[in-house]
């Protein structure tokens, strides 16, 4: 399906509303019947028809047939966060006694989820190096349910091979669950390489506008529709129907805003790789990357979002050095808006209620919006003098 089809017109029966260009938020809790044949009948199918707002919504049913367009898969769910949509995701493959594999270094609280809150109801865990086939195959038991992917990953953008591993678990029957936030629908697509089901931070790439809190789980129909009739529906994470609106927004210019993302981040990433005072880049579009050739092989693009680590002699020179790059770069969590962001790990140390983190205090996380590359590369110019010796 053409990607402009879909995001200007799939599911959108504009017939349906005045023949409005944009449709309506529908901001009603339920909806009422002319029959008990007809209530009856939508009560058993209630993903595909609209009771109550919680299961399902006209505005939401748009976007969710958009959503699972891109990921090229049967259906999707639409989540009011993206850990919420992690979690459904793999709560719904697993039961007591199950154990479940997952990369070494996912997103924080996909972390949390897995190593705290999983095992208070008897399912065990293990992190592995998913880039390692052969590790992965000797942390299998016969009890494993789930492997949980994360390709790349958001802070230092390791990749598993998506193919091989979707190849590896099904001859084991296991689940294979995939975050695909940092690539987005439009620079890769799990499912085709095999990949159960996928989930996003919608607060990301697919919204764009820094606005929306939302997440996404995209799958095959029968993994959506058993997912839809317990854990979403009993846990209750549905997305509101204005929430959802803003993401149809966001999705009409979501190719061109991941792409001018790319190609302002490919600049400023070139600039930083062979600056004397930079000791290393992480962006999977850079030949400099371990994995970059399966980069290559599996992703179209790379959006905005890379780490540098740089040569700093002291936290304070770090603390100097991001301060001059604002407000250029914003001091702030995600990614995926028009807006440069930055998260310096010199933030997490001397915290006083935690230890520092692994990576060194000269490590910083950053994302590059739409601005000029030329204005973003302006400013780490004038800042690096906070660098000098």
């Amino acid at each position: 399906m053409d990607t402009s089809y879909l995001l200007t017109h799939l599911g959108e029966e504009r017939e349906d509303y005045y023949n409005a260009v944009i449709p309506p938020i529908m901001q009603s809790s339920n909806f009422a019947y002319n029959s008990l044949a007809d209530f009856r009948s939508a009560i058993l199918n209630e993903l595909d028809n609209f009771v109550y707002s919680r299961g399902n919504n006209p505005t939401v049913a748009i976007l969710r047939q958009k959503l699972a367009a891109l990921e090229q898969a049967e259906d999707a769910l639409v989540f009011g966060s993206g850990s919420a949509a992690c979690a459904v995701a793999i709560i719904s493959q697993l039961q007591a006694g199950d154990h479940l594999l997952s990369v070494q270094s996912p997103y924080s609280w996909t972390y949390k989820l897995i190593s705290k809150f999983l095992s208070r109801f008897g399912i065990s865990y293990d992190f592995i190096d998913a880039s390692n086939l052969q590790e992965i195959e000797a942390a299998i038991r016969p009890n494993t349910k789930v492997l949980f992917l994360e390709s790349p990953n958001s802070l230092t953008f390791e990749l598993q091979d998506l193919a091989a591993c979707a190849a590896l678990a099904k001859k084991h029957g296991i689940r294979t669950i995939c975050d695909n936030s940092y690539a987005s629908p439009i620079y890769q697509n799990p499912i085709a390489l095999g990949i159960d089901l996928v989930v996003h931070s919608a607060t990301k790439y697919l919204n764009g506008h820094s606005d929306v809190v939302a997440g996404v789980v995209c799958g095959s129909k029968a993994l959506i529709q058993k997912m839809f009739e317990l854990d979403y529906m009993a846990l209750g994470p549905a997305i509101s129907p204005n929430d959802a609106w803003l993401l149809l927004r966001g999705l009409r210019t979501l190719p061109l805003r991941i792409q001018k993302s790319n190609e302002h981040a490919k600049k400023v990433v070139d600039y930083l790789a062979q600056h004397p005072k930079v000791d290393y880049v992480l962006y999977p579009g850079h030949p400099s990357h371990p994995q970059y050739e399966l980069a290559q092989k599996q992703m179209s693009g790379f959006g905005g979002l890379f780490s540098v680590n740089f040569k700093a002699k002291s936290i304070e020179q770090m603390e100097r050095f991001s301060e001059a790059l604002m407000p250029t770069f914003l001091l702030a969590v995600s990614w995926g808006g028009f807006e440069s962001l930055q998260v310096p790990t010199a933030c997490f140390y001397n915290l006083g209620t935690a230890p520092p983190p692994p990576l060194p205090f000269s490590f910083v996380r950053y994302y590059v919006g739409l601005e000029d590359p030329d204005y973003i590369i302006d400013a780490f110019e004038k800042a690096f003098v906070y660098l000098e010796d």
